[in-house]
């Protein structure tokens, strides 16, 4: 990993803690930069009724979203309390590829420091996009 890869590992591995799981005790956190050098953290948030449950990597990309979208997101790297790098559920991967371009990296990794790296195309091929809503709205 480089210099700014380390420095995501490093603070997502210090959320990993935070992270709020009272059922599951599955700890994961995310952390993401933009180009413009912002950093914007999140971490899974559980709820007794699973469902309204979210993933660290859409909290940190909500975060993103919330401070207004500044720069376009770099990189986002993945952490869990894990023994191998963790993948992203779908509903997450469905969410990068609305903020994320699709040659984005995502570095998917565990506590140990292993890691994996994949674009977003690569983890969501063919990912349901504006276009299909526009296609469908034509019609």
């Amino acid at each position: 990993m480089n210099e700014l890869e380390q420095k995501l590992f490093q603070l997502a591995k210090d959320h990993l803690s935070a992270a709020y799981t009272p059922y599951s005790h599955f700890h994961v956190a995310a952390a993401l930069a933009t180009d413009d050098g912002q950093i914007f953290t999140g971490i899974n948030i559980e709820n007794s009724s699973f469902g309204l449950t979210n993933c660290a990597e859409r909290t940190a990309i909500f975060s993103w979203v919330n401070a207004g979208r500044p720069g376009r997101i770099k990189c986002l790297l993945i952490i869990g309390n894990t023994d191998r790098p963790i993948s992203p559920c779908v509903a997450c991967r469905q969410v990068m590829s609305e903020f994320m371009a699709p040659e984005t990296e995502v570095i998917l990794t565990d506590s140990q420091g292993d890691f994996d790296r994949f674009t977003v195309d690569q983890l969501i091929p063919y990912h349901f996009t504006e276009k299909d809503i526009q296609d469908g709205a034509n019609k």
